[in-house]
């Protein structure tokens, strides 16, 4: 019989062959202290837990939470049905269906609108492209993050769960147009100045908390 190979033992770059182990690594004071150091300075400060939901306390100002769908001064939606946010969502959670206005039926100061809207929560990742994807502004981030729920067809949001509320002075759409005879005229913080001081929407937050900032929001990137 041929005589099998010896198998030779394994070699490290840089280190001469031998058929002695490593030696165990050995610890020291000064690496116990640095590897230690962050749960002994931990173990003795007080702890404070939240009791969510008994105390609820707001997050940051810029906390992407849940969408919202802006209006005009005058109530008219600010959605124009482009379907670019829906294709600036890499999650594919956004579908929006545009429609014509018509001289008898005016949702929105431009050509279209937006006449159906849904947002599945089920797929959003609130990393907000879509709001920066919307030229009229009318879709915004709020502060709710309450979206917990025990029904998946009930996080699809649609439309009418998604609009700002109507706040004094507003009239419910489809009407004619009240900032002027041009939509540009929409987009004119000049036109708008008067009427940009509103309320908070806190009628727009189905979990009943206010959402931070106005309903009424200037488009200050198309401004003149």
């Amino acid at each position: 019989m041929a005589d099998r190979p010896v198998p030779r033992p394994s070699v490290r770059p840089g280190r001469p062959a031998t058929d002695a182990p490593d030696a165990e690594p050995t610890g020291s004071a000064l690496g116990f202290a640095k590897g230690f150091g962050l749960t002994f300075s931990t173990m003795f400060k007080h702890v404070y837990t939240q009791q969510y939901p008994f105390d609820f306390y707001p997050p940051a100002p810029r906390y992407h939470g849940r969408h919202v769908l802006n209006r005009h001064p005058d109530g008219l939606e600010k959605c124009v049905g482009c379907e670019l946010c829906a294709w600036a969502c890499p999650a594919d959670a956004i579908y929006v269906e545009g429609a014509d206005n018509t001289e008898t039926e005016r949702y929105s100061p431009g050509e279209r609108y937006g006449k159906v809207y849904q947002i599945n929560y089920l797929r959003c990742i609130f990393c907000g492209l879509c709001i920066e994807a919307c030229p009229t502004r009318s879709l915004t981030m709020s502060n709710e993050y309450e979206l917990a729920l025990d029904n998946r067809q009930d996080l699809i949001y649609t439309k009418e769960q998604l609009m700002a509320p109507l706040l004094p002075g507003m009239e419910a759409p489809p009407h004619p147009m009240r900032l002027g005879d041009d939509e540009k005229d929409y987009y004119v913080a000049k036109t708008q100045e008067p009427l940009m001081k509103g309320p908070p929407q806190s009628a727009a937050n189905v979990a009943g908390k206010p959402i931070t900032g106005n309903a009424i929001e200037v488009g200050r990137h198309h401004a003149s």
